[in-house]
């Protein structure tokens, strides 16, 4: 079983406006509602490649009811603690050509429902996955998920992590068994700022030697970079395709990833398999399914096969 976290679930509100203009009445030619929040977008992909999971956090009000609802509807399994004050947030995703996102702030989550948390995770058995994924409410600490990871220590059950700054950093220490930052993110962590995929492999070992084992950068169209707990690294390009929505891509490289090491149990397949989630996302405008997943799963593999013959 693979379990998500997500502190900060929010409903995403996505509405297309044709011609944005700033000061003026502008009307949407689209609009859609989604669950919202990199924890529940890890299971609902999960869910949709068949992989075993159930999302876990924290829902407030009338849109965390929504919120529950659409998951409920899309068949994914969750298992929330609800809190007594507050509203789960909104988030407005604006398309004009280009996306722009207004995150809203959640609820305050307290340490009687953080408790129930920590109690919900200690059913967690050998052999199940937990992934942290995304930020955690204002008044939280950044050493949280680092708290998480040692209980979860000495019980055979791997932890991924999707963070950022000290929030992933504390967890170092921890020594996780995937962490998945951006490009940008893991420039952000050493002050610089990373283009190729060389110097995501150099950035992703300094990671590494600090307890990291396995790093997966996902770097937008240059592709991906896996440098798995053996030290090896992989690479694989972005497939081609027209962008639609890219909300979610992350998240679902990482679902992709998830499932792909537990269907192949393979570095190299594992990857594959991670950025055909990615793209399945980023060219349907929704959360990859399955079959545009094996699809795209299927093309990069073909496409390995004739480098390879060219190289024999």
């Amino acid at each position: 079983m693979i379990y998500t976290i997500t502190f900060n679930p929010a409903l995403d509100y996505d509405v297309s406006v044709k011609q944005f203009k700033t000061g003026a009445v502008n009307r949407a030619h689209k609009t859609q509602v989604h669950p919202g929040g990199k924890g529940l977008n890890v299971s609902t992909v999960l869910y949709n490649l068949g992989a075993e999971t159930t999302a876990l956090g924290f829902l407030a009000g009338f849109t965390g009811n929504a919120i529950a609802a659409l998951l409920d509807e899309k068949g994914v399994p969750s298992d929330f603690i609800r809190l007594e004050e507050g509203q789960s947030r909104i988030n407005l995703k604006l398309h004009t050509g280009q996306e722009t996102e207004i995150n809203g702030s959640g609820p305050v989550v307290d340490m009687q429902a953080l408790k129930k948390l920590l109690t919900k995770l200690e059913r967690l058995q050998k052999g199940d996955t937990l992934v942290l994924a995304g930020s955690v409410p204002d008044g939280m600490p950044d050493t949280l998920y680092s708290g998480i990871l040692s209980q979860m220590q000495d019980r055979g059950i791997r932890t991924a992590v999707d963070a950022t700054g000290d929030l992933l950093k504390n967890t170092l220490a921890q020594q996780p068994w995937l962490i998945k930052p951006n490009h940008i993110e893991l420039g952000d962590l050493f002050g610089i700022r990373i283009s190729t995929p060389r110097e995501a492999e150099l950035y992703a070992r300094k990671l590494q030697n600090l307890g990291a084992r396995n790093i997966l950068v996902s770097m937008g169209e240059r592709g991906a970079v896996l440098l798995d707990a053996d030290g090896n690294v992989h690479v694989r390009r972005a497939l081609s395709g027209k962008a639609v929505r890219t909300t979610g891509a992350g998240d679902s490289m990482l679902a992709g990833y998830l499932a792909g090491m537990d269907r192949f149990g393979d570095y190299d397949q594992a990857l594959s398999y991670a950025v055909a989630a990615a793209s399945a996302s980023v060219f349907s405008g929704t959360l990859a399914t399955q079959a545009d997943t094996q699809e795209l799963y299927d093309a990069i593999c073909r496409s390995l096969e004739k480098q390879a013959r060219r190289m024999e």
